[in-house]
């Protein structure tokens, strides 16, 4: 049976504003018909903070922290909270709703994609799985997070290792085309992430910090050898071929794309309307 060729593009590390355009690009350009299904893997310069589409930036966020730390902002098209970007495999997937491999509803739809991901930790031998919440108190818990940080608790069919989160993703769907991104952790500065949300006292973040200890980790602090990203790149391409049954095929941006997507950038994704709205 012939496998369904999908494009592949490695866009190495871009600015903020960049990588969410391109994103929102390619959403548009699969909508219309001129590209295939893509899946995308990217990096940040500088490191960013990247909050969720919904998020209330004065009430959650120290700017200040994240000025001083030199990063990169940016509100994503996607929900969810707050991400630190840097020492991470970032990905995106872009594909239509009606695709026949695509389930209708958003959680299913986060499952198959997300399948993609599973294979890549396990063929960096991590035993990965997916964490689906089982008692009402922790389905109500994914309702209302209470933590502006993303990696503080685990999404249906987030991918954990020894019961702590390892990727975090995010979805949304316009114009008819499902867009998911997220990020594979290979190292995290824990001190350096809770220092770029307001808390309500030094008690509350402190209590904060040691529990998302428990929670989330990054592959290189379970791994019993150093995973380096064009490792990861490799295994995390070869497990969404394999998770998804498809054939990854390199993809170009002509110079009129990337043009398109440096005018977005610019217009949208930089501008203080966009990202301060909340």
């Amino acid at each position: 049976m012939n496998k369904e060729v999908w494009g592949f593009i490695d866009s190495g590390d871009c600015s903020p504003s960049f990588n969410m355009a391109l994103d929102e690009a390619l959403l548009d350009w699969h909508g219309a018909g001129k590209l295939p299904p893509v899946v995308r893997f990217y990096g940040w310069s500088p490191a960013t903070l990247s909050v969720g589409y919904f998020q209330k930036i004065e009430r959650e966020i120290d700017m200040e922290a994240v000025k001083q730390h030199g990063l990169g902002f940016v509100r994503r098209p996607t929900g969810g909270r707050g991400v630190l970007h840097e020492h991470e495999l970032t990905y995106s997937v872009i594909v239509t709703e009606e695709h026949p491999e695509m389930p209708k509803t958003v959680t299913e739809a986060y499952r198959v994609i997300s399948e993609g991901i599973l294979q890549g930790f396990q063929k960096l031998g991590l035993e990965a799985y997916f964490a689906v919440p089982k008692t009402s108190s922790e389905k109500e818990a994914l309702k209302n997070p209470r933590s502006a940080v993303c990696f503080d608790a685990p999404s249906w069919y987030e991918l954990v290792v020894e019961g702590r989160k390892v990727a975090g993703s995010a979805q949304t769907r316009q114009k008819g085309v499902i867009l998911q991104h997220g990020s594979i952790l290979l190292d995290l500065d824990e001190d350096k992430l809770f220092s770029l949300f307001k808390y309500p006292n030094d008690r509350v973040k402190e209590r904060m910090q040691k529990a998302f200890k428990t929670k989330a980790v990054a592959i290189n602090e379970i791994s019993n050898r150093k995973i380096n990203l064009e490792e990861a790149k490799k295994a995390f391409k070869e497990g969404f071929e394999e998770g998804l049954g498809i054939i990854l095929e390199p993809y170009t941006l002509s110079d009129n794309e990337l043009d398109y997507v440096n005018t977005l950038a610019k217009n949208k994704y930089e501008s203080d309307e966009w990202n301060f709205k909340r």
